[in-house]
């Protein structure tokens, strides 16, 4: 067996030793997409809740309709409209954090660092939050920065993580079970231009248990399609085996039933036909003694010779000398006249002690057989 150089087995090894994390991170990107499909269909029927003098608001964001207003009360439950719109359709649930609980920060940053807001914004966190960096949450919005176009005016608003949760557990306990919430500020003082700032979402908050959930879903999906893949491709397997057995069993009895049938019509028609055809078919069955006695003559080998021929119907009997017994089956087989060619009795030693006596039995081919091939 030849040998793989030293960097062919590295290769081959790593490349193998690579696939697990491959597929890992494939079935993973498979959860990702699927998660964000399936927050984009719940965000077409997106809901609004806030809290409007003392009353839960309810209103479509789409169309900025209200649905229904829930006064505030601890005991007091969500109503059925609430339930059946947030729950019952699928919604995505959007709440409005109240306005007194927020704290904004402006900052100017340089245009080029627009790309990279995130990250400027996250390292000036602690300067610029009340709380402690691990107790806030925080989104931010961009906008020109006037006549200087040279800069990016960023607007931070920013919550503590306390007040949100808490937010979050009185909207649970009337059983609203929110997806995101915001924050609104003015964007613009001269219009009046709200904008909305995400605060915290339930998707970047639990994503990591959630994407694990989804990804085991898809891997356990795939695992059993492939499974399934393998014993549908195997059973296919054998089923063409014994389909193909059972169509060359089949063609082998139709053979023989075809022979018995051939036979049946010949034997019929030898003894019921009249006897011109009767002769004419013995003539094209029977074995013709000439050609028998010019094909034994090619095909035995000169030391051997014959002291006795008897042909019976279509038997033929013959007895004679041979250096070689056992090597006149194979040239008799082979003559195209015989078959079925066989000792008939013991082969002994001769007389003159060199020679072998023989009997062989053989059937004669029919000539209207050899004719036709």
């Amino acid at each position: 067996m030849p040998k793989l150089p030293y960097g062919a087995v590295r290769w081959r090894t790593g490349s193998v030793m690579r696939m697990p994390p491959i597929l890992k991170r494939w079935i993973e990107t498979l959860a990702m997409l699927f998660m964000a499909w399936q927050a984009y269909r719940r965000e077409k029927n997106a809901l609004t809740v806030a809290f409007e003098n003392q009353q839960l608001v309810v209103r479509e964001a789409s169309s900025a309709q209200d649905i229904t207003r829930v006064h505030d009360r601890p005991e007091q439950r969500a109503p059925v409209d609430l339930l059946g719109a947030a729950r019952d359709n699928n919604s995505f649930v959007i709440a409005e954090f109240p306005p007194d609980k927020i704290v904004r920060r402006d900052i100017s940053v340089p245009a080029g660092a627009r790309k990279f807001l995130s990250g400027v914004i996250q390292n000036q966190i602690e300067r610029l939050s009340p709380w402690p960096p691990n107790n806030v949450v925080y989104g931010f919005s961009s906008g020109s920065g006037g006549e200087d176009a040279s800069a990016v005016e960023v607007r931070i608003l920013m919550a503590s993580r306390t007040n949100i949760d808490a937010f979050r557990n009185h909207l649970a306990a009337l059983d609203v079970q929110v997806d995101r919430i915001v924050a609104n500020s003015v964007a613009d003082p001269a219009d009046k231009t709200v904008e909305s700032v995400i605060l915290w979402s339930r998707s970047t908050d639990t994503s990591g248990d959630r994407l694990e959930k989804v990804s085991r879903l898809i891997g356990i999906v795939i695992g059993a399609t492939v499974a399934a893949s393998m014993c549908l491709s195997l059973w296919a397997f054998v089923s063409s085996g014994v389909i193909r057995d059972e169509s060359e069993g089949i063609a082998t009895r139709v053979k023989t039933l075809q022979r018995q049938v051939q036979g049946g019509r010949t034997l019929s028609a030898a003894s019921f036909g009249s006897p011109a055809e009767r002769a004419w078919f013995l003539k094209e069955t029977s074995g013709s003694s000439v050609i028998l006695l010019e094909a034994l003559s090619r095909a035995l080998p000169d030391s051997a010779y014959l002291t006795e021929i008897r042909l019976e119907n279509a038997t033929l009997h013959m007895i004679g000398l041979a250096d070689d017994a056992p090597g006149l089956l194979t040239p008799l087989e082979q003559s195209g006249h015989l078959t079925g060619v066989h000792f008939s009795a013991p082969t002994t030693r001769g007389s003159d002690g060199k020679s072998f006596r023989f009997s062989i039995e053989a059937h004669v081919e029919p000539r209207g057989k050899l004719e036709k091939e």
